[in-house]
Protein backbone atom coordinates (compact mmCIF):
# COMPACT_ATOMS: atom_id res chain seq x y z
CA UNK A 1 0.00 0.00 0.00
CA UNK A 2 1.25 3.29 -0.55
CA UNK A 3 1.24 6.82 0.97
CA UNK A 4 -1.50 7.81 -1.68
CA UNK A 5 -3.89 5.32 -0.34
CA UNK A 6 -4.18 6.45 3.66
CA UNK A 7 -7.00 8.62 4.59
CA UNK A 8 -6.46 11.52 6.79
CA UNK A 9 -9.04 13.29 9.20
CA UNK A 10 -8.24 15.14 12.19
CA UNK A 11 -9.56 14.54 15.95
CA UNK A 12 -9.00 14.93 19.22
CA UNK A 13 -7.45 12.75 21.57
CA UNK A 14 -9.89 11.34 24.18
CA UNK A 15 -7.56 8.82 26.51
CA UNK A 16 -4.29 7.72 26.39
CA UNK A 17 -3.11 4.11 26.84
CA UNK A 18 -0.19 2.30 27.79
CA UNK A 19 2.33 1.28 25.54
CA UNK A 20 2.07 4.47 23.16
CA UNK A 21 -1.87 3.89 22.43
CA UNK A 22 -4.50 6.58 22.01
CA UNK A 23 -8.19 6.86 22.02
CA UNK A 24 -9.05 9.51 19.47
CA UNK A 25 -12.59 11.04 18.16
CA UNK A 26 -12.41 12.56 14.68
CA UNK A 27 -14.35 15.08 13.67
CA UNK A 28 -17.00 13.16 12.52
CA UNK A 29 -17.76 11.87 16.00
CA UNK A 30 -15.84 8.67 15.54
CA UNK A 31 -13.96 7.06 17.84
CA UNK A 32 -10.68 4.92 16.49
CA UNK A 33 -7.73 3.36 18.43
CA UNK A 34 -4.37 5.33 17.29
CA UNK A 35 -0.59 4.87 17.64
CA UNK A 36 2.04 7.52 17.68
CA UNK A 37 4.05 7.62 14.20
CA UNK A 38 7.79 7.36 14.35
CA UNK A 39 9.10 10.15 13.80
CA UNK A 40 6.66 12.00 16.80
CA UNK A 41 8.88 9.18 19.08
CA UNK A 42 11.48 9.62 18.19
CA UNK A 43 11.51 13.26 18.33
CA UNK A 44 9.98 12.98 21.74
CA UNK A 45 6.83 14.76 20.95
CA UNK A 46 4.36 14.51 24.01
CA UNK A 47 0.40 14.33 22.68
CA UNK A 48 -1.88 14.53 25.94
CA UNK A 49 -5.37 14.26 26.40
CA UNK A 50 -7.43 17.05 24.68
CA UNK A 51 -5.02 17.45 22.07
CA UNK A 52 -5.54 18.23 18.30
CA UNK A 53 -4.06 15.32 15.97
CA UNK A 54 -4.09 14.57 12.75
CA UNK A 55 -4.52 10.50 12.08
CA UNK A 56 -4.11 8.51 8.98
CA UNK A 57 -6.08 5.51 8.42
CA UNK A 58 -5.77 2.36 6.14
CA UNK A 59 -9.00 2.09 3.59
CA UNK A 60 -9.27 -1.45 4.68
CA UNK A 61 -9.42 -1.15 8.73
CA UNK A 62 -11.07 2.13 9.38
CA UNK A 63 -11.17 1.34 13.82
CA UNK A 64 -7.52 2.11 13.80
CA UNK A 65 -4.56 5.11 12.72
CA UNK A 66 -1.52 6.23 13.00
CA UNK A 67 -0.63 9.41 14.68
CA UNK A 68 1.34 11.74 12.28
CA UNK A 69 0.88 15.09 13.96
CA UNK A 70 0.10 17.43 17.40
CA UNK A 71 -1.87 20.43 16.16
CA UNK A 72 -0.60 23.64 18.42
Amino acid sequence: MSKEDCIEVTGTVEEKFPAGQFSVRLDQDKLVLAHLAGKLRRNRIRVLAGDRVTVEMSPYDLTKGRITYRHK
